[in-house]
């Protein structure tokens, strides 16, 4: 029985550290694998130098299902248009912090689960510490869930950007909401009808002078 005590920090620390794992490697990978496989809708490849409708959006948001619906949308619009998806990073400092807290999390919990004193460092955090260690799996637990609240503001961006041949055309980011599909529409109308006025108003060019 008493074995089985001791055994309980170890059990629980890896339950913790399989969780941080899964944070850290499996979402990641799935991020990764999700920006791989956003197709480019419709014509397949912008080699094909047709308008390019570009969506950079937040992945921990849950932006990814909005930017399917509206490249499906506007493929059936626009066939000429090119979709293109991706996801929107945060930015380097974010990150770091991120992944900073991440590791003192572990290193936190761990230190709890094996009961490690250092009281003595903490001064008048001293008595907090004590009840961490009283209270081991509760405190873990309470670190461990807020600390990933924390990670998962830090990297979240917020983002739905919207570029059209890279020129910015939407941001939610500065106006704080994802456009309405006729806004997305009549931005892409007045787009595309630039580009016809630019290309008439250009001078054709002559080989034989």
């Amino acid at each position: 029985m008493a074995d089985l005590i001791k055994s309980v920090p170890v059990i629980v620390f890896g339950f913790f550290l399989i969780f941080t794992i899964k944070d850290l490697f499996v979402s990641h990978w799935n991020a990764e694998a999700s920006n791989k496989d956003i197709p480019v809708t419709n014509l397949g490849s912008s080699k094909f130098m047709g308008p390019t409708l570009k969506i950079l959006y937040c992945y921990s948001c849950g932006y990814r299902n909005a930017y399917e619906q509206y490249a499906d949308m506007l493929n059936k619009r626009y066939p000429d248009l090119i979709v293109e998806g991706g996801l929107y990073p945060p930015s380097t400092y974010n990150s770091i912090l991120a992944k900073i807290l991440n590791i003192g999390k572990m290193l936190v919990i761990s230190a709890i689960l094996f009961d490690m004193d250092i009281s003595r460092y903490l001064g008048r955090m001293a008595s907090s510490w004590y009840w961490c260690r009283t209270n081991k799996i509760y405190s873990c637990a309470l670190i461990f869930f807020i600390c990933n609240f924390i990670e998962g503001n830090l990297i979240s961006t917020g983002a739905f950007e919207i570029t059209f041949n890279d020129v910015p055309v939407w941001s939610k980011i500065e106006t704080g909401r994802i456009p309405q599909p006729p806004e997305l529409f009549q931005i892409i109308e007045r787009q595309m009808q630039f580009i016809e006025k630019t290309f008439e108003m250009k001078p054709e060019i002559s080989f034989y002078e």
